[in-house]
């Protein structure tokens, strides 16, 4: 799996100056870390955060399991590798033809697809490791989540809503947490999963503005191209549609008096998204989308609270 002096040098445009990758990671294995997108960890937080919100709404009777929010954590971190890793495997050939993903480590010449595909199954095996700890409900539900896993790459091929596959599957965590505690499928965690597949389709049309022109010349269709100037009433409709249903999850479980005081901040943080969104700024459009780590932060640490008080 070795690499050349100058492809491992070669770090991808949306990464952040200076991230750990680049400073740190030996040569050979920074084209498998960019392919996973250590250097850029906004993905497996957001990833990781569902499963945060439904430990935490499960945890008013049965206590909140730190074991389990570590483990869906370095989960989170091999998973969403994984996805990235397949997504990169079929979107090669598109992903040259945009001047953000050109760089990528497989259309760049850095890693071959049979590497990438070995560097894969590594992920997945990890993953499965992790998922192999919990109980049967838990496992079969990280199994079917490999079909939405599967089939998302080519979503932006045949359909205009892309964002929300992504959505089905990176906010399956919120399904997860719940029945890692409960073992049992209920509706404070699929009330929950809606909020979150909202969420996430707000925040992915953000981070696809990014690429509208290089999109359309490539055909690569998204509901940041679908909804064209409506673009910020939309998100702002995702946005509020997912904070609504966060809150009727957790109104489910109890009393909420200190969650709709404590989800004022993550509400806020969406708001704020919206306003200050400059649909036309790539920079803005990316800032944005990594605002949405702390909306996830504090949301969890919403659920977090209220369960301790009851």
């Amino acid at each position: 799996m070795a690499t050349s002096r100058h492809h491992a040098a070669a770090a991808v445009p949306d990464a952040r100056s200076g991230n750990w990758v680049d400073r740190f990671a030996p040569g050979w294995l920074k084209p498998y870390a960019r392919l996973a997108r250590w250097d850029r960890p906004i993905g497996f937080w957001l990833l990781f955060w569902p499963c945060g919100y439904s430990l935490a709404l499960a945890a008013g009777s049965r206590g909140f399991s730190w074991i389990a929010l570590t483990e869906m954590f370095v989960g989170a971190i091999a998973m969403r590798g994984a996805g990235c890793t397949l997504n990169d495997i079929v979107d090669a050939e598109l992903d040259a033809k945009v001047t953000r993903t050109r760089a990528r480590p497989i259309p760049s010449g850095q890693v071959s697809k049979t590497q990438a595909a070995i560097f894969l199954a590594l992920q997945v095996v990890v993953g499965a490791a992790i998922v192999l700890t919990f109980n049967l409900l838990t496992i079969g539900l990280a199994i079917a989540s490999l079909v939405l896993i599967a089939i998302y790459p080519f979503m932006k091929r045949i359909t205009w809503w892309p964002q929300l596959f992504l959505g089905l599957a990176f906010s399956w965590g919120a399904l997860l947490g719940w029945t890692s505690q409960t073992g049992t499928i209920s509706l404070p965690a699929l009330v929950l999963y809606l909020g979150c597949i909202f969420w996430v389709i707000g925040y992915d049309t953000i981070y696809a503005l990014q690429d509208v022109e290089d999109d359309a010349l490539a055909g690569i269709k998204s509901t940041a191209r679908l909804f064209g100037d409506q673009v910020k009433s939309w998100i702002a409709t995702f946005y509020i549609a997912a904070v609504a249903c966060w809150l009727i999850a957790a109104a489910f479980t109890g009393d909420v008096s200190i969650f709709v005081l404590m989800l004022i901040v993550p509400a806020g943080l969406l708001g704020w998204q919206v306003v200050t969104l400059e649909t036309g700024n790539p920079k803005s459009a990316l800032r944005m989308f990594k605002a949405n780590n702390w909306v996830g932060l504090t949301l969890t640490a919403a659920l977090l609270l209220q369960a301790m008080v009851r």
